[in-house]
């Protein structure tokens, strides 16, 4: 549990007392995962984040009062407690280049997807992209494909954009003019229909843009903009490679370390719209390919045989009980076999059977048990079919990611500025069962980040939905009729990330 210890009296100049259960970046959190002190040693109200939300307490500090604790008790902590005294609003508003040409971009990426760790065109273009536009010190071929344009003007905060690029080995069915309609081979060489069903061509041409923008508004801000292009977020993999292949490593790449890495991404709801919020806001994952092995031969002699099959079976049946029985009801958890497959035909029992397995949640001590109660079910289900005795099952981890758990004062100066923005198009951001990789760009640099989402659907089909209650009609991320509507979804991202940067840009003293 997230402890935070309030005092309910006042210090001079009006700044609320705290002493902290803890102070670490875990997790993204500044505020950090900790063991609750005893009631007799706490001397004040505590306020903890359970369940993924700030139980209620008599005292909220607002994000000032939050800002000024963490620097007045944290020597690395260096947000500075000043007024604006940027015009961010005019700026967007007078900088935005015109969206044509990034419309134009957005379509030409969404008709040539690449899958993940096939990001080669995509890798290109944005390289020709920001070289074109002078001002960018551009670095190709970090961690496979992933690029990194900087933009040093002058002293101040390091702030890190992000945009993943790749797509997902889906076949389209929107019936748009620029649909995909590429059939490529995926890594084991099966060929494979491919498609941008998650948004990633969006994010690319945004933040194609927001480079744009933020050269041409240079002389209105000052510090060092990274905008960064990421290879295979799908697999969750290319954020940790480019850090592994040296992304922030003085003697590699030597890209700037960021005092504050954001990140967004499209979301099914009404586009022009805004989500945001503090703490756990996206699922760790562990994902496996999981192999149960057997003794095979002809089906009418099954007492002959270990059928993997029938132990695959009763694998997937246990597995649902795991989060009901060992869950508490509060705690959100998700285990799910998404694939199971054995065998060639209907007369033959076969050797092994292969699973896919999915487990997601957000508190990580959960997340532990979960992992350890899967494979206890593996096992002990091989054990009484005699499968065990044939051999192991064998675990390949083929996902990975930490939970994204938002920086709670950088979300909070974000809310106020977005606030001020987009007014009533800025709603809370619910935790969601997905998960992302994104954090690995700041946790390898010990930087606080914050995630947020901008909505792609169309108002009249948003609204109609509605109005019928149809809502579960609208396709989501990963459908095969995921299809954002362009605008105003493009110009929102670009408001919000230029936004965004220069929020934090106008704050300076985040080092």
């Amino acid at each position: 549990m997230l402890v935070l210890i309030v005092r309910q009296e006042a210090q001079a100049g009006g700044i609320p007392s705290f002493r902290s259960a803890g102070i670490s970046r875990a997790y993204g959190s500044v505020l950090g995962i900790a063991k609750k002190r005893p009631e007799h040693e706490q001397g004040g109200t505590s306020c903890s984040l359970k369940n993924n939300r700030i139980s209620p307490r008599p005292f909220k500090p607002t994000s000032d009062q939050w800002l000024s604790y963490l620097a007045l008790n944290n020597p690395g902590f260096s947000f500075t407690y000043q007024k604006s005294t940027m015009d961010k609003r005019s700026i967007v508003q007078q900088y935005r280049p015109e969206l044509a040409p990034f419309e134009e971009i957005y379509r030409d990426i969404h008709r040539n997807p690449e899958l993940s760790l096939q990001e080669v065109r995509t890798a290109a273009l944005v390289v020709e992209f920001l070289e074109s536009l002078g001002g960018y010190r551009v670095i190709k071929g970090i961690g496979g494909h992933g690029v990194v344009g900087i933009l040093e003007n002058g002293s101040g905060a390091t702030v890190l954009l992000r945009a993943d690029m790749d797509a997902l080995p889906h076949l389209e069915n929107t019936n748009l003019e620029y649909a995909s309609t590429k059939i490529v081979k995926d890594s084991d060489g099966k060929e494979t229909p491919v498609m941008h069903a998650c948004g990633h061509d969006m994010h690319t041409a945004v933040l194609l843009a927001d480079a744009k923008m933020l050269l041409d508004a240079k002389s209105e801000w000052s510090g060092t903009l990274v905008v960064l292009f990421q290879p295979a977020e799908e697999l969750a993999v290319g954020a940790r490679a480019m850090i592994e292949d040296g992304l922030y490593d003085t003697s590699r790449f030597a890209v700037p370390k960021p005092d504050i890495v954001l990140g967004q991404h499209t979301h099914a709801f009404k586009a022009g719209m805004v989500a945001l919020g503090g703490g756990a806001i996206l699922t760790a994952v562990d994902s496996f390919d999981v192999r149960i092995f057997g003794k095979s031969g002809h089906i009418c002699r099954a007492d002959l045989c270990v059928d993997p099959v029938v132990t695959a079976s009763h694998i997937v049946v246990r597995l649902q009980s795991i989060v009901t029985k060992e869950v508490r009801p509060e705690e959100f958890a998700v285990i799910g076999c998404a694939s199971i497959h054995g065998g060639s035909t209907a007369n033959i029992i076969p050797d092994f059977v292969d699973l896919k397995i999915s487990i997601r949640s957000y508190n990580p001590s959960i997340h532990e048990r979960l992992v350890a109660a899967v494979k206890r079910v593996v096992y002990s289900e091989c054990e009484i079919s005699g499968s065990l005795a044939i051999r192991e099952p064998e675990f390949t981890t083929t996902m990975h990611a930490p939970p994204t758990v938002n920086d709670f004062p950088a979300a909070e100066i974000l809310k106020k500025s977005f606030g001020e923005y987009f007014g009533k198009n800025l709603i809370p951001a619910d935790p969601f069962g997905a998960s992302e990789d994104f954090s690995y760009l700041a946790l390898g640099c010990d930087a606080p980040y914050v995630f947020y989402n901008f909505g792609c659907v169309d108002e009249d089909t948003w609204e109609d939905a509605k109005t019928k209650g149809t809502m579960e009609s609208i396709p989501h991320n990963h459908s095969a009729f995921f299809a954002p509507k362009i605008q105003p979804t493009m110009t929102t991202a670009v408001d919000a990330f230029a936004l965004a940067a220069l929020t934090f840009f106008d704050r300076g003293g985040v080092k």
